[in-house]
């Protein structure tokens, strides 16, 4: 009647089947559409790096998997491809709209306390600074820390161990000893290397960040262990098609130090049903049991994974090994058979304890004693930019017991001296650590600018 459409056009119409069901809209990543929407609101289409199918099939098991621990539990998840840095899923919640869950609050990107997860960093720096090797004997033992005095898990001290398995075991003490010995102004500096956004509480960071002291996000996790399997290289992650990645920079670790990492990660016990050896990943349980976590990565995927109340409270009994790693074990097993990990690159040093330089086979805590004269690096200077004088590197060492052993970035260049002064081969232009160890397990350390 008001002549909008044409009358066979009308006609046509009349003759159609009235539809006769609402079907449900498609919701697929409703945290992520927000979030783009949010950050460009006047455009009328969003491509993403989503992989529909694959999110579709993780946001089921999110919600298969959570559905049966509780009303109120939530979770999150994250896939990421680390090569390229494309986010391929991203779950904030099991339900968006699960108001008994609070649903609408997307986990993926609330900071919460890590736990264990940051340990791996921990000991990937203690490795490129020349502090320990895998096979370094390292105490677990009741250990005050000024007034710090941290505890295992469950209580119990193993006494001397290997890094390697310290680590696969996660322990406390290890891990806080080397964060003694590393300062935790450089884990985090190494954590905004990886792109992550550390939120700490008022006054300097201590030592209890080693054990989950601090807030990280589970995008900044995965971020994390994305660098780890890329060799220590910062990996931008993004989720927006055509999103120019934030230019890289300097490493978080060095080549040989993440190597080692995730070759001690991989030998982690997988749960029972899962391949054994094939994902290096790391599992985390925060103070209180508010948070459950594990994060992962094989040749090609990184796999973050959190389970807690939004709310903050308690889960009593959840621990990351329990509830965490089944699902990242679960998500990865939805993408086909887990890609290899790399081998070690060629200056990675594999060796048995007893095969170790002597001041690598165990490690000394800072503050024990040196004697009258600890060791020192007279020269280069901490923080030098030095131009390279031909092919070689002079070190100049004071105090401390020889024989000295010195490393570039983890890797020995020089054991045995017992001369104070030495020419060495320059390990090429670029940042490196230089690190001297003494007979007595003692280190000292300058951070270089090598300029060829």
């Amino acid at each position: 009647e008001a002549g909008v459409l044409k009358p066979e056009t009308a006609a046509l119409a009349a003759r159609s089947p009235v539809p006769e069901t609402r079907r449900p809209f498609p919701e697929l990543a409703p945290h992520l559409a927000d979030r783009a929407r949010a950050a460009e609101p006047g455009a009328r289409l969003h491509r993403l790096t989503l992989d529909a199918g694959l999110q579709a099939r993780l946001e089921t098991l999110v919600r298969d998997t959570v559905r049966p621990m509780g009303a109120r539990l939530s979770a999150a998840l994250i896939v990421a491809d680390h090569q390229s840095g494309e986010i391929l899923a991203e779950i904030g919640s099991p339900d968006y709209t699960d108001t008994a869950r609070d649903g609408f609050v997307d986990m993926a990107r609330a900071p919460r306390s890590p736990g264990s997860t940051l340990k791996p960093l921990i000991y990937g720096l203690a490795f490129a600074e020349g502090l320990a090797h895998p096979e370094t004997l390292i105490e677990d033992r009741p250990t005050a820390f000024g007034t710090y005095r941290p505890s295992n898990f469950d209580g119990r001290f193993r006494g001397p161990l290997p890094v390697r398995a310290a680590l696969q075991a996660s322990l406390n003490i290890p891990a806080v000893a080397l964060t003694e010995a590393l300062g935790p102004a450089r884990l985090l500096a190494r954590l905004k290397r990886a792109g992550a956004r550390p939120a700490l509480p008022d006054g300097p960071p201590g030592l209890a960040i080693a054990l989950g002291g601090l807030g990280l996000t589970l995008e900044d996790l995965a971020r994390l262990y994305a660098a780890l399997a890329e060799g220590g290289r910062p990996v931008p992650l993004h989720w927006r098609i055509g999103a120019a990645p934030v230019a890289e920079g300097a490493p978080v670790l060095p080549p040989e130090a993440a190597w080692q990492v995730g070759d001690i990660l991989r030998g982690v016990p997988a749960p029972a049903s899962a391949p054994q050896g094939r994902i290096a990943f790391k599992t985390g349980t925060s103070y209180g049991h508010r948070d459950a976590w594990a994060v992962g990565f094989d040749g090609r995927h990184v796999v973050a994974v959190w389970i807690g109340r939004a709310d903050g409270t308690p889960v009593p009994g959840a621990f990351g090994a329990d509830r965490a790693a089944p699902l990242l074990f679960d998500a990865f097993a939805r993408f086909g058979p887990p890609e290899a990990l790399p081998p070690p690159p060629p200056g990675t040093l594999i060796a048995t304890n007893s095969a170790l330089p002597a001041p690598l086979r165990h490690f000394a805590r800072p503050g024990a004693s040196q004697g009258a004269d600890p060791l020192r690096l007279a020269f280069p200077p901490d923080g030098a930019d030095l131009a390279l004088d031909g092919a070689t590197l002079t070190v100049k060492l004071a105090g401390g017991t020889p024989p000295f052993t010195l490393l570039a970035d983890g890797r020995p260049i020089a054991t045995g001296l017992r001369h104070r002064t030495a020419a060495l081969p320059a390990p090429g232009p670029g940042f490196v650590t230089l690190s001297a160890i003494d007979a007595t397990g003692h280190a000292a350390r300058a951070r270089l600018h090598l300029i060829d």
